[in-house]
């Protein structure tokens, strides 16, 4: 029970993270300044980080 579960999150989690990773990539901004490319995230990155904190708590109860 306490694998499935894990999985169950693992799975959740990646999703998250991969869908809330290209949405803050996406929303970034970039300029030139003196030769120089610099990037600029006006992304909220909350759920991004609830994503990858499921992640982790998904691998460690899939475990054994």
């Amino acid at each position: 029970m306490k694998q499935s579960v894990g999985r169950v999150l693992t799975v959740l989690g990646l999703i998250g993270t991969i869908f809330f990773g290209i949405k803050a990539i996406q929303n970034s901004e970039s300029f030139s300044f003196l030769g120089l490319d610099v990037s600029v995230s006006s992304a909220n990155w909350t759920p991004l980080i609830i994503s990858v904190v499921i992640l982790v708590i998904g691998l460690f109860a899939s475990r054994k």
